[in-house]
């Protein structure tokens, strides 16, 4: 059972920066799609930066490129996400994702589909304000 755990969060105010770190364990399929959703209260969950195998391709929200970039670690079994530019709009829990089906990354309808992510995490929260 592939386990998920997110770190990282914290405050900032606009502009600042926050590096969000996501570990796996149990995790053993070379063949994925692993990222990071985000909700904020009274909404829905939803993508913001998915990084899959098929392809090696990274997707971005629109609302975040050129702000957020996703990154991963292999060895350390890790994922990544490095805010920049932080603003009040990026406040909200952020969870790690991901999916290790063999069709990962190849048959989503879209990659920020939260029903495609088996694996989960319990999220780290993030709150930009002044």
């Amino acid at each position: 059972q592939v386990q998920l755990v997110e770190s990282g969060g914290g405050s900032r105010q606009p502009g600042g920066s926050l590096r969000l770190s996501c570990t796996a364990s149990e995790f053993t399929s070379t063949h994925y799609c692993m990222g990071w959703f985000r909700q904020a209260p009274q909404k829905e969950r939803l993508g913001v930066a998915v990084f899959c195998t098929a392809g090696g391709k990274a997707y971005y929200a629109d609302s975040v490129k050129g702000r957020f970039t996703i990154s991963q670690d292999t060895d350390k079994k890790a994922l990544y996400l490095q805010m920049n530019s932080l603003n009040p709009e990026d406040t909200a829990m952020y969870f790690c994702a991901a999916d290790t089906s063999a069709t990962a990354g190849t048959s989503y309808s879209s990659p920020f589909d939260p029903r495609e992510y088996s694996y989960w995490g319990q999220g780290t929260q993030v709150t930009v304000s002044s």
